[in-house]
């Protein structure tokens, strides 16, 4: 018997600027868009304020570096 759980793939458009930019912190911090996603989605199902912050953030540009 396997101790791994059924995995379902899924496919996103993101975009480009912001994927971007989170594939180069994640190679500094070794962190993976399945870590990120599956703990966003445990988050939101689990903790109101997440669900709520989430759902209230619309606005996706990175800030400006200066």
């Amino acid at each position: 018997m396997s101790n791994k759980k059924e995995k379902t793939l899924t496919s996103v458009k993101i975009q480009s600027d912001l994927f971007q930019e989170f594939r180069v912190e994640c190679v500094k911090r070794k962190f993976t868009f399945q870590k990120l996603s599956e703990r966003a989605i445990y988050l939101w199902l689990t903790n109101e304020e997440f669900r709520k912050q989430i759902n209230n953030t619309t606005e996706f540009g990175l800030p400006e570096e200066k």
